[in-house]
């Protein structure tokens, strides 16, 4: 499912559409969000320079990482990037996010042609006319496209509102050169509704679920804790794809990170789609499954509309006459008069309605529920 997002960033949107938009889901039991981000860098930055994407260039803008942080993983992965290079632009949002420093040292204008540090970065208005220019000196001013990597949105968070924040989002994907965008963010650090505005804006969303180990009573804490540690680095990795009239496809593998980065990993179709069918459930407070001892007793249960063979025929009152012995001949009484007789017998009484008159219409001599059986 990597690949599949992957393919969808190189190949970017048809023309007259918005860009594919990219929200990668961390939490803090899984906080590879970033490796994630490193994967999807690598593999664009292969593409454009292997020339089988129809971007480009890339620029890149870091917020919780250093640039050099990005040249060293690029270069672990084949990729050099030197000072003359025309396919990438790092905005380093990094360094100097408040704008304190008056005079940048030697570390920052050394490769300037490369890196840009960008000041103040709660003026998205600027950010986003610096992205637009770094991405322009890579491909000009024509009908050539580039795609732009957003590290972390929670650094960008912390300087904005988020409605700035999704507005930049939107510009960037709205704009005629950009032809994908992706970033990541920590759901934990924001309200829900922060997740959702940003859910809204993308396309697909990717999260990491981590891989929690069965707990019952028998293993203790320390058993526990190495358990946790020993699966720290894998668990499931599940995207949501927006497609064309409202519909949504999720697929799932599975991931592990090493020393070499995050690698992935498919699984079993059965588990897949119990782990999708899973998701999809609302989230109640009781179960909706039964046991087997719950769904033998259940089918034990006689409802009231099920006809019970007992071979004893019942007879329903009509109000006329004694359930006794059913040969008590009324009396007319005159109208709006109801008149309670009480006949005493060994096994006690009983209450026998008269109605007003004889003028009065029965329901029926014949009942249209006679054939039930209660």
């Amino acid at each position: 499912m990597a690949e599949s997002i992957f393919r969808k960033l190189r190949d970017g949107g048809e023309e007259g559409e918005l860009a594919p938009a990219l929200t990668i889901e961390e939490i803090v039991a899984s906080p590879f969000g970033l490796d994630v981000s490193g994967y999807l860098l690598t593999n664009l930055s292969s593409s454009i320079l292997a020339g089988k994407s129809k971007s480009q260039g890339l620029v890149l803008i870091t917020f919780s990482r250093s640039p050099s942080f990005y040249l060293q993983l690029l270069k672990r992965k084949g990729i050099v990037v030197s000072s003359s290079s025309k396919w990438i632009r790092i905005l380093d949002c990094y360094t100097d996010p408040l704008g304190w420093i008056d005079q940048p040292s030697s570390a920052f204008s050394e490769g300037s042609s490369l890196i840009k540090l960008h000041k103040c970065v709660s003026d998205l208005r600027k950010l986003f006319s610096t992205v637009i220019e770094a991405g322009r000196e890579l491909v000009g001013d024509g009908k050539t496209r580039f795609c732009v990597a957003i590290d972390s949105v929670n650094e960008l968070l912390r300087h904005s509102s988020m409605p700035l924040v999704s507005g930049l989002l939107t510009d960037l994907r709205s704009h005629a050169q950009i032809s994908s965008v992706f970033w990541s963010l920590n759901t934990d650090l924001h309200q829900e509704k922060v997740t959702n505005a940003l859910e809204y804006i993308s396309t697909m969303k990717a999260n990491l679920e981590p891989l929690c180990p069965s707990s019952d009573g028998q293993r203790n804490a320390l058993e526990n804790l190495f358990l946790v540690h020993q699966d720290f680095g894998k668990g499931r990795f599940h995207v949501r794809f927006k497609l064309r009239k409202g519909r949504v496809r999720i697929m799932s593998e599975e991931y592990h990170v090493d020393q070499s980065g995050i690698n992935f990993s498919p699984i079993s179709s059965a588990d897949t789609v119990s782990a999708t069918t899973k998701s999809l459930l609302p989230k109640v407070h009781f179960n909706l499954t039964l046991s087997e001892k719950e769904r033998v007793e259940k089918e034990k249960v006689v409802l009231p509309f099920e006809h019970q063979d007992d071979g004893i025929s019942n007879e329903i009152y009509d109000g006329r006459r004694s359930l006794v012995d059913g040969k008590i001949e009324t009396t007319p009484l005159s109208s709006m008069e109801l008149q309670t007789d009480v006949v005493s017998s060994g096994k006690g009484g009983e209450i026998i309605y008269f109605r007003d008159s004889d003028d009065e219409h029965p329901d029926s001599d014949e009942d249209p529920d006679d054939d039930l059986d209660i």
